[in-house]
């Protein structure tokens, strides 16, 4: 798969062939609303005149001209976290920008990743920097953006239920009319059986049929808009009179409150809007929005303007409309295609919603869960059993509960509303505090797009006793575990910096610790990004004797999509060299796929150890001057103690691209080079690291459980000892989420208090 930075350098027949897969990925559900919308619409409003019909027509176009068009494909997509998409990618984007992510681990040598690309708010630009500041200085708004984000989360899973009950269930309801006895019963089986199917083939990955999708959903898109144009010329092209938006007008006018009522059925036009932003990491900015305004939006206008000359003519045929409006001679084929059609945008669904859940756990919003990567070439195909067969189970509840594509369409907008406006927000946001637009722009698009949004949200909600209340439970459900998960772990976090080691307290038990050093190296694996993690001094404690290395390895997660190799590990020595101790912080942004096995990261760590112990010798030759050691510094990249990693190995405020400067052909002369390489107390250390590496490599785990203390108020006490306990104790243990081999591990146990 192209990466984001080179797909936006693609030629035209480049980006022409990308424009033409987005169709199997990104369009799939917008692509077979025409199943089931004037189904629905028309299930509120009766067609007793052609009013209703130009009304319920006018309303979709300009709904697809609203929102998918105007917001998404002119403003929303230009809004990109280096080309990656989403609402995740929204708020990483403005994390970068302003500390407001609850976990307290950023350091300064984060912006200095190639892939981070900040560009801070200039000075003369007052509001952006106030914006800034309030968000960074206000803990309140910082809750309410991460809730806002996790709703906006909470609500795509929900889709990733709804989508493919309703995308199934309304393509084999053109069975109904057309197979004798085919009944309610036999839709629902047929329904469940197909969705079986779909979830189970998960595990095998979509990269085997994937190249099918496109032509598939091309072939769809073709038929939509040739049967489009076919109703249009045998029924009546007057039709298209709906392009007055007065329709509208009196449409309202006509019904009043059943129009209100068929206007949350208007919104199904737009379901999968969001792909086309969540999914834009596959793709580029400039094939989505050629591939919807060249084929998707005209074959989308075509299909329901067919449809609407349809009904002008057969206003009984609402709820059969699209296999009814279809030509006899075509039903069959167009039926199969339908199917397949209804399948992919189902499979699009579940996949988005696999990597919406990785990326939540990436950024501390989701419980560990088991990862499978499907395909060694894309890695953005992954499967989550726990949430796969979960997402199934729902789905046939659904379909066994709701029975009727009706029924469940009462359920399906609130989801997808809900995401809009989230999105909307976030667009908002980045626009004032990083694009740093014009404060009218940035209200106008709050308010055009906001107020549009508002009122299609007010006309589902009127559904909630009808079925609109799935969406609202299952979005509830996975808030509470997103937000339970990441308010404990900030909580245990904040513990552990709390309790963490006191450089005095080392500097007493003197390079021995205390006790026996023997050949090897301990990885002791911690979340801390600064100081001694309290655990190791049950290591101490526990063990009788302590490996001759020992280094501090957390693995962090950055707000970047991606971070590249060579930047991936940022190392510093702890206390003095005698102790042969250092801290290691393997970086990873939240798109990035964790898939190599112990033996690749243990040889990659060591690699970079050893480049960062030369950097070290070759900074410390280049000095003159340096003042007193300090046992705690950065890399030597400043003469005083500080709190933060201030870059990769070898950073100095003079120089900008550190990890350029790890290989011996960077360094400044032969002869400073060769001195480095004599330098005894560097070959001491490097022998020493070889040696211990011969030993091998053994795992420090810590199983830390978190209490409420006494003293906490019940709520709290309610969350941590309980909710977020049965989390921790259900989710993915340690070992196996760090992917470390079993046979090298040594654990110790450890209760924070909150």
């Amino acid at each position: 798969m192209l990466k984001p930075w080179k797909l936006q350098d693609l030629s035209l027949l480049g980006t022409l062939g990308i424009a033409f897969q987005t169709l199997g990925v990104v369009y799939g559900d917008m692509g077979t609303s025409p199943l089931y919308v004037f189904s629905d619409v028309f299930s509120k409003v009766p067609i007793k005149s052609e009013v209703d019909v130009l009304g319920a027509l006018s309303l979709v176009i300009y709904t697809i001209a609203v929102i998918p068009l105007a917001k998404y494909v002119f403003v929303v997509l230009k809004a990109n976290d280096n080309g990656e998409g989403g609402t995740f990618a929204l708020y990483s984007l403005i994390c970068r920008y302003a500390k407001v992510n609850k976990l307290p681990n950023q350091q300064p040598a984060d912006e200095q990743i190639s892939s981070f690309r900040l560009k801070l708010p200039t000075p003369e630009l007052e509001r952006a920097l106030g914006i800034k500041e309030a968000l960074e200085t206000k803990g309140y708004l910082k809750t309410l953006l991460l809730l806002l984000v996790l709703m906006g989360t909470s609500m795509i899973i929900g889709d990733g239920i709804l989508t493919p009950a309703m995308s199934v269930m309304s393509a084999m309801s053109g069975l109904q009319g057309e197979v004798e006895g085919f009944g309610t019963d036999a839709l629902v089986i047929s329904s469940i059986v197909i969705l079986v199917a779909l979830f189970s083939i998960q595990r095998f990955g979509t990269g085997k049929v994937g190249f099918l999708f496109a032509p598939v959903l091309a072939l769809w898109f073709f038929s939509l808009g040739a049967i489009g144009i076919y109703n249009l010329l045998k029924y009546d092209i007057t039709v298209i009179r709906a392009l007055n938006p007065f329709y509208i007008v009196l449409f309202f006018n006509k019904n009043s409150k059943q129009a209100w009522s068929a206007l949350g059925g208007c919104v199904l036009c737009i379901t999968g809007a969001e792909a086309m932003f969540a999914d834009l990491g596959h793709f580029s900015v400039r094939s989505i929005q050629m591939a919807f305004t060249s084929v998707v939006f005209p074959c989308l206008l075509l299909a329901y303007m067919g449809q609407a000359a349809y009904l002008t003519k057969h206003p009984d045929a609402s709820a059969r409309i699209f296999y009814d409006s279809v030509p006899e001679s075509l039903f069959w084929p167009v039926f199969v295609i339908a199917t397949l059609a209804a399948m992919i945008a189902s499979q699009a669904m579940i996949s988005a919603t696999f990597s919406c859940v990785k990326q939540a756990m990436a950024l501390g919003c989701f419980p560990r869960l088991k990862i499978i990567h499907t395909s060694k070439k894309r890695m953005g195909q992954i499967y989550i059993p726990v949430i796969n067969w979960f997402l199934m189970i729902m789905c046939i509840l659904v379909v066994s509960i709701f029975r009727s594509t009706t029924h469940i369409a009462n359920a399906y907008g609130i989801a997808e509303v809900g995401v809009m406006m989230v999105s909307t927000v976030l667009v908002t946001l980045v626009m004032l505090l990083i694009w740093q637009t014009n404060l009218f722009l940035a209200l106008c698009f709050l308010l055009i797009f906001g107020s549009v949004e508002t009122i299609y949200l007010l006309a589902v909600l009127t559904k909630i006793l009808e079925g609109g209340w799935v969406p609202l439970v299952f979005a509830t459900f996975f808030l509470t575990v997103m937000y339970v998960w990441n308010y404990g772990s900030v909580l245990k976090y904040q513990s552990e910096v709390r309790e963490r080691i006191s450089m005095d307290f080392m500097r007493e038990l003197g390079s021995t610790l205390g006790t026996i050093r023997i050949p090897g190296i301990g990885l002791l694996y911690n979340e801390l990004v600064q100081g001694i993690p309290s655990i190791f001094g049950q290591f101490l404690l526990t063990l009788p004797a302590i490996h001759s290395t020992i280094i501090f390895v957390c693995i962090k997660y950055v707000p970047v999509p991606v971070v590249p190799q060579e930047e991936r590990f940022l190392f510093r020595r702890v206390c003095p060299k005698d102790y042969h101790m250092f801290r290691c912080i393997a970086r990873y942004g939240y798109k990035d796929v964790r898939k190599e096995d112990s033996r690749v990261f243990e040889q990659l760590l060591i690699e970079s150890l050893e480049k960062f112990l030369r950097s070290e010798a070759l900074e410390d030759a280049l000095e003159s001057n340096l003042n007193d050691f300090d046992p705690d510094r950065v890399s030597v990249a400043s003469d005083t103690y500080t709190d933060d990693l201030m870059a990769p190995l070898i950073n100095r405020a003079k120089r900008s691209e550190p990890e350029q400067e790890f290989d011996s052909e960077v360094l400044p002369s032969s002869s400073v080079g060769s001195s480095m390489e004599e330098d005894p107390a560097l070959e001491y250390e490097l022998a020493a690291l070889r040696e211990a590496t011969d030993s091998g490599l053994t795992y420090l785990l810590a199983h830390g459980d978190v209490r409420a203390r006494k003293n906490s108020i019940f709520v709290k006490k309610l969350v941590i000892n309980y909710f977020y306990a049965f989390l921790r104790r259900n989710c993915r243990a340690g070992a196996a989420n760090l992917t470390v081999p079993h046979m090298n591990i040594l654990q110790a146990g450890m209760t924070y208090m909150v």
